[in-house]
């Protein structure tokens, strides 16, 4: 297999700075991993047995940027035309202690990749496309099977996050049923997830909810005891399931906080809850608690209460009731009616409310409470008499507004 962005600059100029000399430098992780599967290999990692102070000298020698965003750890970022390049010296534990490990610098390719999660992600790309393998990470590419290296439970048990990471990888690369020694690991070890943060665990539930077989991995977790505890509530899989064919029938890109909305929230107490715990930004709360009185929604209602709706709550957070409630109907993603609603801000915009104080100031009305009383009471008939801007309509509301 030929891997041609080997050979694109800038990264072979840095593979040529750090591959010489008695040091050895090779792509690693993720940029190899989906290079293989035949996916855009993304963000490329780099291995070398050069230390962090020998590796930002080169860089520096060739007129790269050299950044020591983890020097002791043994990370240095390369930044070289604008894209940043994560250079990492080879590794090996002494000690092992959740994401606290005690580590030095080595040599030792086999022992570096031993440090890594999955077998899939154990693999390096030498600068002249040779794939080094030194844990059985092509075969399980090829099975489409997400194992740990060595023990899976020794390796959950330095880092417990790895159990959501076993279930978010399978959801992307695996087919078929998790691994079986994978997956009593991560039941047994569950009790661990508690023990890290809740922007780790968020972090990892947000990209696992984008997955292509988010589905079926959601409900192995949920059957395992372990989805439940990471929601601290009850999952909604049926809405989840639906959710994503619902998207695909209205041609919105998925996104993780409508999807955490249909798995998690059901009334307004559950989007506080998933808040807290797992410590979503404001925006994703915001867009949570927007869906609360999602079943009043219904194609039965009439397009000029959806209007009424888009210009109350915004087409945004309309979109997104419409399509839980949608997603929890007994109607299928092809359904027509649905359809038409949940596109109708494709269709209408709400306009702004054309009245200002100043036309009620020009009738008499003074400043303060009496004035705001007669906005709002001719914001209400606008919006009642379908939004009108012609300006004999806007007299009239503004007349009535006044009680004349």
């Amino acid at each position: 297999m030929s891997f041609p962005w080997l050979k694109e600059k800038p990264l072979a100029d840095l593979l040529a700075v750090l591959d010489r000399d008695g040091e050895e430098a090779r792509v690693v992780g993720g940029a190899v991993r989906n290079a293989l599967l035949g996916l855009p290999h993304g963000d490329i990692d780099i291995a070398t047995t050069a230390r962090p102070a020998e590796v930002t000298r080169r860089a520096e020698a060739a007129g790269f940027k050299a950044v020591p965003t983890g020097f002791d750890h043994g990370t240095v970022t390369v930044v070289i035309e604008g894209r940043p390049f994560e250079v990492t010296t080879l590794r090996e534990d002494v000690e092992t202690f959740g994401r606290h490990a005690t580590v030095k610098f080595g040599r030792d390719w086999k022992r570096d990749a031993q440090r890594r999660d999955f077998t899939m992600n154990g693999l390096s790309l030498s600068p002249d496309g040779e794939v080094h393998d030194l844990v059985g990470g092509v075969a399980d590419l090829e099975a489409r099977r997400v194992r740990f290296i060595g023990d899976a439970a020794t390796r959950i048990a330095e880092d417990y996050l790895r159990i959501l990471r076993f279930f978010r990888f399978h959801a992307y690369y695996g087919e078929g049923h998790p691994d079986r020694e994978g997956l009593r690991a991560a039941i047994a070890g569950r009790g661990g997830l508690e023990q890290l943060s809740r922007e780790r665990v968020r972090m990892e539930l947000m990209k696992l909810l984008l997955a292509p077989h988010a589905v079926p991995v959601l409900a192995v977790m949920a059957e395992a005891g372990l989805l439940g505890s990471v929601l601290a509530g009850v999952p909604h899989l049926a809405s989840f399931a639906n959710m994503a064919k619902v998207e695909t029938a209205v041609g919105v890109t998925p996104d993780a906080t409508r999807r955490l909305g249909a798995l998690g929230v059901w009334v307004a107490e559950d989007a506080e809850r998933l808040w807290q715990r797992l410590r979503l930004s404001n925006a994703e709360h915001e867009g949570l608690a927007a869906l609360d009185g999602w079943w009043r929604i219904s194609p039965a209602m009439s397009e000029a209460a959806a209007r009424e709706l888009i210009y109350r709550n915004g087409p945004e957070h309309f979109t997104e009731r419409v399509l839980i409630a949608w997603a929890r109907s007994w109607n299928g993603a092809r359904n027509a009616e649905w359809h038409v609603l949940a596109t109708l801000p494709r269709r209408w915009s709400a306009p702004a409310f054309p009245l200002k104080a100043a036309d009620f100031i020009a009738r008499g009305v003074e400043k303060g409470p009496s004035l705001g009383a007669a906005l709002a009471r001719a914001e209400e008939a606008w919006i009642k008499s379908g939004f009108p801007m012609d300006q004999r309509a806007l007299n009239g509301i503004i007349n009535d507004a006044l009680g004349g």
